[in-house]
């Protein structure tokens, strides 16, 4: 059974940066397509970026793209979602999601099937 587990969400000024951690676990994830989202308190989960497990390729939300960068570790199974130059709009719980194909243009919701359980990320002004 896929597992995923987030941490390294927290409370920082804007301008700030913070690092998403993903640690994935429980198949061999060669094949995996895996993503960040993001919810914001009465907004729709929104895409934020993708990676794919073998090859790096990735692919980015407009409004995160030259702030946000995901990157991924294929000997510790983990994803990570580096967040510079934070905006109190990019305040949300922030989650990984993975799905068992290799496909850059899955960008919403139900293109996922394993998603951790979130990790709030708080940007003040």
């Amino acid at each position: 059974q896929v597992q995923l587990v987030e941490s390294g969400g927290g409370l920082v000024q804007a301008g700030g940066s913070l690092r998403l951690s993903c640690a994935a676990s429980g198949r061999t994830f060669s094949t995996y397509t895996m993503a960040w989202f993001r919810q914001a308190p009465g907004k729709e989960r929104e895409f934020v970026a993708a990676i794919t497990w073998t090859s790096g390729n990735t692919y980015y939300a407009d409004s995160v793209k030259g702030r946000f960068t995901i990157s991924r570790d294929n000997a510790k199974n983990t994803v990570w979602l580096q967040m510079n130059s934070l905006k109190p709009e990019d305040t949300a719980v922030y989650y990984c999601a993975g799905r068992p194909t290799i496909s850059l243009s899955a960008r919403t919701g139900p293109a996922y099937v394993y998603w951790g359980q979130g990790t709030q990320v708080t940007v003040s002004s």
